[in-house]
């Protein structure tokens, strides 16, 4: 049996926001329902502990997040979630109670480009106050992403978007009572560590790959169905998360077994195309993502 780091499983492709860095989805919205998520967990136990709540949407608007952790906890599986944090501090209790939840990204780069320091500071209000219920060894690992700076992981770091940037990080080293500014210090594995289990992730946006982009190259190599794969909200499998829209869709497990799709003649042609550095499908050659396995 092929295995996998980790299997995406977008809950819902709704969001609460409008964030610029996101590509949107023209697909129709949805929330996933229990019994689709049923399947989806059974067909897939065997190939990944690793379950990443994310592709498009928002997981925490999802009203069946609580009952999709319990089954998660039930097969043995491993929750990441990613948020964009606005309703974190109201889900908090929740989450902290279940011990399927591994890991929590929070994308603090909402506010990118925003000079609203009233703004910021409720919204860092509610992200400190889960981070408050972290730390101990049975709890989450918690990831605060800004995920806009230019040269991330270097010291001396510079600042894009300034104003908010600046007030957030700020504030972060205010709260989390970090001796040196955060530019300054040395990014390594999951980031600047903050407190026990809580850390702070920098990173430089990246353009998610679009059908209407021209093509960035045909070679090149990617970690899609060899350490990833993804099964969007209404069960369509993908080869990776960034196929906002469901381009290359490989199946729908609704009607196909997770198995057989992944054994399937497109997916093996993408499987064997990286295989050869080559990117077979059009989406792909249109991804600087993957320039990041080269």
């Amino acid at each position: 049996m092929r295995t996998f780091k980790r299997i995406y499983i977008e809950i819902t492709n709704v969001c609460n926001l409008n964030c610029g860095f996101c590509p949107k989805t023209s697909r129709e919205p949805e929330f996933m329902k229990i019994d689709l998520f049923r399947k989806i967990i059974d067909e897939i136990t065997g190939y990944s502990e690793h379950l990443y709540f994310h592709v498009m949407g928002e997981p925490l608007l999802h009203p069946d997040i609580d009952t999709f952790l319990d089954l998660c906890g039930e097969k043995g599986f491993k929750v990441n979630l990613t948020t964009n944090g606005t309703l974190i501090e109201r889900a908090k209790d929740m989450l902290l109670s279940k011990s399927a939840l591994r890991s929590v990204n929070i994308s603090t780069h909402i506010f990118d480009g925003s000079s609203d320091t009233d703004a910021i500071d409720r919204y860092l209000d509610g992200v400190f106050a889960f981070t408050a219920g972290t730390g101990e060894a049975h709890g989450p690992i918690v990831s605060l992403r800004l995920w806009n700076m230019e040269k991330p992981h270097a010291p001396g770091r510079k600042i894009q978007n300034a104003s908010g940037n600046e007030h957030m990080l700020r504030k972060i080293e205010n709260f989390f009572n970090v001796s040196r500014r955060i530019e300054d210090i040395p990014s390594e594995g999951r980031g600047v560590k903050l407190k026990d289990n809580v850390y702070l992730s920098l990173r430089s946006f990246f353009d998610w790959p679009d059908k209407g982009l021209p093509d960035i190259s045909e070679d090149g190599f990617c970690l899609g169905l060899r350490q990833q794969a993804a099964i969007l909200a209404d069960g369509t499998v993908v080869p990776c998360c960034l196929d906002s829209e469901g381009t290359i869709a490989l199946g729908n497990i609704n009607v196909t077994g997770f198995k057989e799709i992944i054994e399937g003649k497109r997916a093996m042609a993408l499987y064997d195309g990286f295989s050869e550095r080559k990117a077979v499908e059009a989406l792909c050659r249109k991804c600087g993502y993957r320039e990041r396995f080269a």
